[in-house]
């Protein structure tokens, strides 16, 4: 017996009452329009979900407005709680007092990448908050530098005075009693501002540093000076410690100068232990300059232990540069050490929240206890206790990913930390809290794996019954029931289906079942297999005798319907593969189709015979696009010409003369040969040519008496053809478009009732027609011309091929025309740089644009010395060719026009440009004016 699948039913009435008919419309085009309008009233999620799943296997097209729509609102959702997430981190960066810059621009970075909506509120307002706020700090900060700054300016002031005069120290202390106050004023308001505590943590010593170094300078020149001014009024007094003070004291009190004292000499060392000591400490400082280049954290901590190993050791031995290098080494080293643990620990704090932000908190539902439980129900002899207070509800930890994605994440959470500890020295207190909140996410996992075992363990079961439910169909339907070979497959493919939606396994499993479904289907389908087989057999002799129908010389339109039907009644009767059945109906038809199109082409072939006029223009074509593809503008001109010839006519009258040229010579000697034999011939005898003749007239004359006409004595000779009258007033042609200079050409006819088919014979109001008209071109009206005989029709190939090559021709010659005009621009361009007028082209070479004098005036212009401004004649020039002036010659332009519209009665630009390219070409060379003059002459050669 058969089984049909089960098949999921759907109120598809109801759905088509729900979407306006989108359902049952009949057109792919109306179902979408329905859909648009349905979508138009914003329907719920869940109905755009349903009419979807019913919709996408109808029609694809109208389903995919359902699917976008669907992405929007997935798309909108996810981004609600993406920037949900991002504004709660820039919240609790914003919070506390102290902020870290790098995590503040970390954040849009990393918000940015995420996907959150950083154009919309609140992440707008949020961004434009941080921004300002880490301005603000490093503003601070910059601010702080400033007053590092200016105390080192201070304090040297202060230090230049100790190397002057006291008096003049004296005189400078007031001002100096201003600065240092207000220094000491601004670095305190720097320590009071609200961002104080977010600045980096070198700037609060560094500003510390630069007040006591200020403040000890400061302190002891006010002391110094306050002993040089007691030294000055007391001679008994003692000297500042200012050497140069004391020098001028000493001075103003008649004792010689103290001499300075001698430095100590340092005690000489061995050249062998000098040099042996700074090859240690110079190999030890190379080692820690490469580490830090490198930026090698733990390698450079261990360098810069070995190079103060290598100071304390030969420290006394090696020079003062030497020494001062290494030191500076050292400094570096100590602050690549401080920022790597600092970013380290910046980058394991990031990846602890990111593990403790697997678990989103939520706090249950609070339920207030009723009123009558406030108090707890007293026991009979004991007073009444109150109740305890109600706990509070405890803080539900739900994770925020599934099983495989919190797999993930936990993973490349790993792989970061691995990478940090490389980077940095390890923070065991971090590492703590970093492996508790992985392994809670890790029940999460191991909660998924339970379940998609167990998951895995029944779609084996369900994939084994499947197999145990096909063995045991094929067991009862050997054969279709009833002939239905279409059901049977029908069955198959529902049990195919059935197996490969029975659910998810692993490669393993799915690999042990696998070649038992192929077995049971395999023997399934074994009874239309062999019914298959006998099929193709006949299918494939029902293809041999259609190609036997094809090749016959005249086709059966019988046989060929009789064999089509049986095709059909086969294809209907035992179903095959749809690919492989459309493969053989192509093989089926195909010899068939082209006998019909070898019929058809054979009845155009006869329809569409070339004539003799399209051959010859055929002929002209060919050849004129033999000339387009040679470039050479002669050539093509010539075969234009030729083709033109060939469609009036020409050529064949030229031929039709060569041939009759041909005949008379012909005739002519045939006529000699006659008139040789006639001499030899005897009396009363006639040529053959006179006979010929005499015949032929004798012909005439009986065609003339049978059409009733008397034949004429003589052919009189054709009037010569009158002169026409001279025109002594004409109507010209007003109509648009026309010259009013030519006469108008009358049309085909006359008055309205002359037209052809009137009413009443064609004259005026059912008048008869005058038959005693003159014919056209004699007459009162003879002047008229007659109208063209155009001859017969052209056939569609000859006249596509003559078009084609035609527009070829124009477009090819325009190209040369405008190579040539490009040349001739250049050859003038060198000619007025090296002021040689024979060098400026030929007429032919510039163009029908150019007139004789107007070359004559260029080349006297090129030829003498340079003179003349040719500004005013570029802009002339530009205006017209309404060519672009450059930026700063614009306002010279326009007052040019302004003056240009005063001038009523003078000619234009356009009318002047001539003139005005000799005005240019009469100055003295210069590139950038060569460059303006091109442009303006490629446009006025094209006109």
């Amino acid at each position: 017996m058969t089984q049909a699948s089960p098949t999921k039913t759907h109120d598809t009435q109801a759905l088509d009452t729900l979407t306006g008919g989108a359902f049952s419309a009949p057109t792919s085009g109306e179902r979408a329009a329905r859909v648009r309008d349905w979508l138009a009233g914003n329907p719920s999620p869940e109905q755009m979900q349903e009419v979807f799943r019913e919709l996408s296997g109808r029609d694809k097209g109208a389903a995919r407005l359902l699917r976008e729509r669907l992405d929007e609102i997935k798309r909108s959702k996810g981004q609600e709680v993406i920037a949900a997430e991002w504004a709660e981190k820039a919240r609790a960066l914003m919070a506390p007092p102290k902020i870290n810059i790098a995590d503040a621009l970390a954040w849009q970075r990393d918000a940015a990448r995420a996907g959150a909506p950083l154009s919309k509120e609140p992440l707008a307002s949020l961004k434009a908050a941080l921004a300002d706020r880490v301005k603000g700090i490093e503003d601070l900060q910059h601010r702080v530098q400033v007053q590092r700054e200016a105390a080192v300016l201070l304090a040297q002031r202060i230090e230049v005075l100790s190397t002057k005069s006291w008096r003049d120290a004296q005189a400078s202390a007031a001002a100096l009693q201003t600065d240092v106050p207000d220094w000491q004023a601004q670095a305190d308001a720097l320590q009071g501002d609200a961002n104080w505590a977010s600045v980096d943590t070198k700037f609060p010593p560094l500003l510390e540093a630069s007040r006591s170094q200020l403040q000890a300078v400061w302190e002891a020149f006010r002391s110094a000076l306050t002993q040089a001014e007691a030294a000055a009024a007391d001679p008994a007094a003692p000297l500042p410690p200012v050497p140069v003070w004391a020098d001028e004291l000493r001075q103003g009190r008649g004792l010689p100068a103290e001499a300075a004292p001698k430095a100590a000499a340092k005690p000489r060392v061995d050249p062998e232990l000098r040099a042996k000591a700074s090859d240690a400490i110079r190999e030890a400082l190379g080692k820690l300059e490469q580490e830090i280049a490198q930026g090698h954290g733990k390698a450079s901590a261990g360098a810069a232990s070995a190079l103060r190993n290598a100071l304390k050791e030969h420290g006394k031995l090696v020079d003062d540069k030497l020494e001062n290098q290494a030191h500076a080494a050292l400094a570096a080293a100590g602050e690549l050490e401080g920022w790597q643990r600092w970013r380290a620990d910046q980058l394991r704090q990031e990846l602890v929240a990111k593990a403790e932000a697997l678990f989103e908190r939520v706090a249950p539902a609070q339920q207030p206890a009723p009123a009558e439980a406030a108090v707890a129900a007293p026991v009979e002899g004991e007073e009444p206790q109150p109740a305890k207070p109600p706990e509070a509800p405890a803080v539900v930890r739900k994770p925020r990913y599934g099983g495989r994605k919190m797999q993930e994440q936990l993973r490349a959470l790993r792989e970061q930390w691995k990478q940090t500890d490389q980077g940095g020295p390890p923070n065991h207190a971090l590492w703590k809290r970093f492996d508790e909140a992985c392994n809670e996410a890790h029940k999460v996992v191991e909660a998924w794996l339970d379940k998609v075992k167990a998951d895995a363990a029944e779609h084996r079961n369900q994939r084994l019954a499947l197999i145990e439910e096909l063995k045991a169909w094929a067991a009862d339907n050997q054969t279709a029931k009833d002939g239905d070979w279409k059901g049977f497959n029908r069955v198959l493919h529902q049990f195919s289906d059935r197996w490969r939606d029975a659910g998810h396994l692993s490669e393993k499993a799915f690999a042990e079942l696998q070649p038992l479904w192929k077995d049971a289907i395999h023997t399934a389908a074994a009874p239309l297999e062999a019914l298959q087989k006998q099929s193709l057999e006949r299918r494939h002799a029902m293809i041999d005798e259609a190609r036997e129908l094809g090749e016959q010389p005249v086709l059966r339109i019988d046989a060929v319907k009789a064999l089509q039907q049986r095709w059909q009644a086969e294809a209907q009767g035992v179903p095959l593969d749809r690919k492989h059945e459309q493969k053989l109906w192509d093989a089926f038809r195909k010899p068939i189709d082209e006998a019909f199109n070898r019929k058809t082409e054979e009845r155009e072939k006869a329809a569409t015979q070339l004539s003799e006029r399209d051959r010859i223009v055929l002929d002209a074509s060919r050849a004129l696009e033999a000339a387009n593809a040679s470039g050479d503008a002669q050539k093509i001109r010539t075969a234009m010409s030729a083709l033109e010839a060939a469609l009036h006519g020409q050529a064949q009258a030229a031929e039709a003369v060569a041939r009759a040229d041909e005949a008379a010579k012909k005739q002519d000697k045939d006529a000699g040969s006659a008139a040789v034999g006639a001499a030899s011939a005897p009396e009363g005898t006639e040529s053959v040519t006179e006979a010929v003749a005499g015949e032929s007239a004798a012909a005439a004359e009986t065609e003339a008496s049978a059409d009733g006409e008397a034949p004429a004595a003589s052919a009189p000779a054709p009037a010569p053809k009158p002169a026409p009258k001279p025109v002594v007033a004409m109507r010209g042609d007003d109509r648009p478009g026309m010259k009013k200079a030519e006469p108008m050409v009358p049309g085909r006819g006359g008055k309205f009732g002359d037209r052809k088919g009137a009413p009443g014979g064609g004259g005026r109001f059912g008048e008869p027609r005058r038959d005693d008209r003159a014919p056209r071109g004699e007459g009162r009206f003879g002047d008229r011309p007659t109208f063209e005989d155009r001859g017969p029709r052209l056939g569609d190939v000859a006249f596509r091929a003559q078009r084609e090559a035609l527009e070829h021709a124009q477009s090819a010659l325009k190209k040369l025309a405008a190579q040539a005009h490009g040349e001739a621009l250049t050859q003038l361009m060198t000619a007025w740089e090296q002021r040689s007028g024979e060098q400026v082209p030929s007429l032919q070479e510039l163009g029908k644009a150019v007139a004789a004098p107007v070359r004559s005036s260029w080349v006297q212009a090129v030829g003498g010395a340079p003179s003349g401004d040719p500004a005013e004649a570029l802009l002339r020039l530009e205006i017209a060719s309404e060519s672009p002036t450059p930026a700063e010659h614009l306002s010279a332009r326009r007052l040019l026009q302004l003056q240009l519209l005063t001038r009523r009665n003078d000619p234009s630009p356009a009318q002047t440009w001539g003139q005005d390219t000799a005005r240019v070409l009469a100055s003295a060379y210069d590139a950038s004016v060569a460059r303006r003059l091109q442009t303006v002459l490629k446009a006025l050669f094209r006109r």
